[in-house]
Formats: C-alpha cells, structure tokens, sequence
C-alpha cells in the first residue's frame, strides 16, 4: 500500500481514508518515515492537541499561525491575515505537510491552511487522513456544521484516495460486517437483533470492565468513585513540566496540558485497573492492566496475559520552527512528562479514539453526536469483549450518521 501512496504523492495530493481500526496511522507513519529518511521535512499536523500528541506532531492553528481564528474573517480581525515572514519560510521549506483527522477540521480552517500555501508558494505534497463517518467537527453552540470537503478549497487540492478495507483490530467477520452497517447507519432488522445481542448484564465488581461514556464528567465521576472503593491510599503523580523557553507562561502551560489531555496530577491506587494511552514494545493503546507498584520514576503494572511491564514516564513536547543557519530546524518551548495509563473504570468515547479495548461497556444512553457510537463499538477487539448497556431508543435512531458525510463518502466509493 505504502508504494501506491508514495506514487500518487510524485504528482498528486493525497486522501487516506477507511474505517476504524483499517490501517490509516499505519500507512502514515510509514509515508513520514521514507520522507524523512529520504531528508525531506515534514509536518506532523492535527485539529487537536490530542491528536498532534499521538503522532509526534502540533495543532494545525500552531502551525499556520492561526491563533484562535476559525475563519479568515477572524484571521483578519486579529490581525493575522498576512503570512509572517517566519511561517512564509517554514512553510515554504516543508517537502510533505501531514494534516491527521481531518473529520475534524471544518470547512473555514480548511480555506485559511490553503491561503497560508499560497502565501508561503508551497510546492511540496499535502496528505489528510482521516474517516468522515467518525467523529465530525466540534463547533460552538448551534452552529452548522461545515466539514472539510465542503470548502472550495478541498476541489482546489485534487486529492487522490486510498480508501483502506477491513480491520486489523478484529478478524470477526460477522462482527466487521456489523461494524460496517453501523458506520453507514444500515440497520435492518438483521442488525438490530446482532446489537439486542450485545445487551448483558454488567458484572457485579465494576473494576474489571471500562465505561465508555459520552460525556467527561460522566467519566470522572465514575472513576472518583470506584477508586474510593479500593482499599489503600491515593497517591498523587504530577506531571513534570520542563520549560525550554522562559517566555512561556503559567497559561501556555496549562492550555498545552488541556489540548494533549494530560491531567497536571494523576491520582492513582495500586491495584488499580488501567489502560495504556499509547503503543511501545511490550503494551498497546488501549491494553488492560493492574497497578503492582508506584514508584517515583515507573509504575509496575501486571497485564491480563500475566506479564509485568514497567510503565515509564513519556514526553509529550510543544514545538515551534525556527530558522538556523538558514535551515528551519524543530525548537522544543516545553515538555510534558506522564506515565501513559489512564483510570480503566471510565473514559470517554472521544478519549478511545486510536485504542482497541477489550471487556468494555458503551453506555448507550450517552449517544449525542453523530457516529458516536460507530467510534464505541469499533474500539472492540472482538464481539466477544464489549456489552451496550439497554438503550432508551431504537438501535436506527442511536445509529445516526451526518447526512452531508455519508452523502460524500457515498459519492466516493
């Protein structure tokens, strides 16, 4: 696959698109790493500072020097309607620009990372990624909703799609079919009774199952309480917070923790059941384990195959380019340090993005948006392994999807 990207890339654009779980950070990464070892630059980009955490890379707003603007006209009222000389040079320097969820970046954002090309005469290849049946944009209060591929700027691009196929988180071929018709909001009567199916009883000891939940406060509640239920003491892990820049601020440091979703203190039990929130070696985002030990610099944890990992503390870095010598180099301004593990009581839909999760609960009455709970359900590594709580409406109405997004992923296939 990677050498029918890396073909298109020679003349065109590129769209990577597919399901949960199809592949698309897994061909990602491999475009950014030949580009890279071929001594080409690249930006790592994301709409959110939790996304741009998970692929070594900073927010597009970051980037594009955006400030808070969602449109050129707030681009232009806060004065930054003209490319700097700065980001005309950075951008200008750059071979590849990688831009991750772009489900979730809207229509006017699209337009303004368009006009900062032009401005800066980019000339390398641009790569999106991202599925329009997951998540779709936030916007604020009742807004309508503009996804990307509604903006001028989409046609302008000319991207070619690589549409991946199938699932390397399950190998369940009646569970990915179901899979497929929730995403596509396809329910039957056939889909209907495969979802009843998947409503059990909950067990009675709630620390061995994770809630996935709608909304964060929902999460924390539940997390508060069953660890309060634990026998033994809390115990406080700070984030350890390194600034490299003096300019930066107690703001700039508490906005970067909420835009890569890092509490400034973790409280933790041992005996504890958690999730890892990121991939290395011996552990995976989303794998279940138990605390055994906490200590100052590692926290022991004992996964469900019986092994015992030592979870050490990541770096989460904010960047900005600088220009060295005449050659824009990757300035750290400061550093985030957390074990990656979170409270497996509850998370939230939104936070399971990127996981697999095994032995979870979708709390179905907490469905608000659209294709919410096609992300749930496809967290799963097996039908086997995920329990919907009875919902308080028809399977049709839960499974909703944005009309605009399949309407363009139709028109695609």
């Amino acid at each position: 696959m990677i050498e029918n990207a890396l073909k298109i890339l020679e003349t065109s654009n590129l769209f990577i698109t597919g399901g949960a779980g199809s592949g698309k950070t897994t061909l990602t990464r491999a475009l950014i790493e030949h580009a890279q070892t071929h001594g080409k630059k690249v930006a790592s980009l994301a709409s959110t500072g939790m996304a741009a955490t998970l692929i070594g890379g900073q927010t597009l707003h970051s980037f594009f020097d955006l400030g808070i603007a969602n449109s050129q006209e707030e681009l232009e009222r806060n004065g930054k309607l003209e490319c700097s000389k700065k980001i005309h040079k950075l951008i200008h320097s750059m071979n590849l620009i990688v831009i991750d969820e772009i489900s979730m970046v809207i229509a006017p954002v699209l337009d303004m990372i368009r006009l900062r090309l032009l401005q800066a005469e980019f000339n390398g290849k641009l790569v999106v990624i991202g599925d329009f049946l997951q998540l779709p944009p936030v916007v604020r209060g009742n807004e309508t909703i503009y996804f990307a591929f509604e903006s001028p700027s989409w046609e302008r691009f000319g991207f070619e799609t690589i549409h991946l196929r199938g699932s390397f988180r399950t190998h369940e071929e009646e569970f990915l079919s179901l899979l497929e018709k929730v995403r596509h909001a396809s329910i039957s009567q056939e889909e209907s009774l495969s979802l009843d199916a998947l409503v059990r009883p909950l067990p009675e000891d709630k620390s061995t199952i994770t809630l996935l939940y709608g909304k964060n406060i929902s999460a924390q509640n539940h997390n508060r309480s069953q660890l309060a239920h634990l026998h033994g003491d809390e115990i406080e892990i700070s984030t350890y917070v390194t600034v490299h820049d003096k300019k930066m601020q107690d703001r700039d440091i508490e906005r970067f923790m909420t835009e890569s979703r890092i509490e400034p203190v973790m409280i933790l039990k041992v005996g504890a059941p958690i999730l890892f929130t990121r991939n290395a070696w011996n552990y995976y985002n989303g794998e279940r384990g138990r605390i055994t030990s906490i200590e100052d610099d590692c926290v022991w944890i004992k996964k469900e195959d019986g092994k015992s990992v030592k979870a050490e503390r990541v770096e989460t870095t904010k960047i900005r380019w600088v220009e060295k010598a005449k050659v824009m180099n990757e300035e750290k301004l400061m550093t985030l340090g957390q074990f990656p593990i979170t409270l497996a009581f509850a998370i939230t839909i939104h936070k399971s993005q990127g996981m697999s999760l095994s032995d979870y609960v979708i709390e179905t009455n907490e469905i608000f948006a659209p294709s919410q709970f096609y992300v749930a359900l496809s967290r799963s590594i097996s039908a086997h392994r995920v329990t919907l709580t009875k919902p308080n409406r028809s399977w049709e109405r839960l499974c909703f999807i944005h009309p605009k997004a399949l309407g363009f992923m139709e028109r695609m296939a």
